[in-house]
């Protein structure tokens, strides 16, 4: 099968030809219809976070149909539609145990430690395969395993509730799940921080409040739109500790910011002015929960989160094509989500 794959840190992706994957007895194949292009690909690309083994083929945000089970798995078969958790866990230890299997003692993450889904086929155990309905395209479906499910988890971790407001740093494809998400918790305001034009413009559509960061302070934007008193949850989507220092800025009294873009440079913090005075909370948020999965998908079915604008553009399974978003991922010029599409055509299509 074709699969494009990392072959080391700063070095465009190539396609390889490599055998299709067995599965276990508890294992799915799954034939791959959609896979997102997520900022964290570029990272990985970049070093910033380390992949291994290599070569390894990327691609943690995968939707597709199952090909073949494993004889142990009875409660899915082939032709169901799915889309498919990345974080491959055991089930038995006490993170697992406990609903917070991002920190199990064994996991592994497809597309990042073990092959991901820019390949024509992708073999998990049939725990992480996810019935995806049929109101939801493939494309949408694969989005919503990070971009989605990541703006889920770090709203849940904010405990936005009600009448309260938030800004979201970030107008991508997590940025865009975020706003959306935020409204469906309640937040009688939303305002949604970015320098693309396109994006906030989107977010505008989604009822968010744009504030261009690259003609404003967005810190001084936001403060005088809520009259100096700040938002009740910063949630900072990027990885730049500028955006960061910014999300912190703008909370306001018993505010809480939500830290989920990736970074591997130092956030400054001024311990009283920006922390402690307000008693404002700094909250870390990692991926998210295998049980938070299905409510969000039915989110989506229920068009409670519309995912139809957030997929901009598809790709085929080609690896300039895929390079070349990479590229834009990292000058942060790129579209709000890329998804490859195996089969679908020229590049660029």
């Amino acid at each position: 099968m074709k699969a494009v794959r990392f072959i080391g840190v700063k070095q465009p992706l190539q396609i390889q030809e490599i055998p299709i994957p067995e599965i276990g007895t508890r294992d799915v194949l799954v034939k791959v219809k959609a896979a997102g292009v997520c900022h964290s690909d570029a990272h990985y690309r970049a070093g910033i976070s380390p992949v291994k083994p290599v070569p390894l083929t990327l691609g943690h945000e995968v939707s597709g149909v199952i090909e073949r089970t494993g004889t142990a798995v009875t409660n899915l078969k082939s032709g169901d539609r799915v889309c498919l958790h990345y974080n491959l866990s055991c089930g038995d230890c006490f993170h697992c145990t406990t609903g917070n299997d991002q920190f199990c003692e064994k996991v592994s993450m497809i597309g990042h430690y073990t092959n991901g889904g820019y390949a024509e086929y992708i073999a998990v155990p049939a725990r992480n395969a996810i019935l995806l309905p049929d109101e939801i395209p493939f494309e949408q479906g694969a989005t919503l395993m990070c971009a989605s499910a990541t703006a889920f988890h770090a709203l849940r971790k904010s405990r936005l509730k009600g009448g309260e407001t938030a800004a979201i740093f970030g107008a991508g494809g997590l940025g865009q799940s975020a706003i959306q998400l935020a409204k469906a918790f309640g937040a009688v305001e939303v305002y949604a921080v970015d320098i693309n034009e396109e994006k906030l413009n989107l977010a505008a559509e989604y009822d968010a409040i744009p504030v261009d960061a690259k003609n404003t302070d967005p810190v001084a934007e936001i403060k005088r739109l809520t009259n100096g008193k700040g938002v009740n949850v910063a949630i900072e989507m990027i990885g730049l500790p500028q955006t960061m220092k910014q999300a912190i800025q703008v909370a306001g009294v018993m505010g809480r910011v939500v830290i989920v873009g990736l970074s591997n440079r130092p956030l400054e913090i001024q311990t009283y002015t920006e922390l402690l005075g307000n008693e404002t909370e700094l909250i870390g948020s990692n991926d998210h929960h295998l049980q938070e999965l299905p409510i969000l998908i039915d989110l989506a079915r229920r068009k409670v989160l519309d995912l139809s604008r957030i997929v901009t553009r598809t790709i085929p399974l080609d690896a300039d094509a895929i390079n070349m978003t990479l590229d834009d991922l990292e000058r942060f010029s790129g579209d709000v989500r890329t998804v490859i599409v195996p089969g679908s055509g020229q590049p660029g299509n």
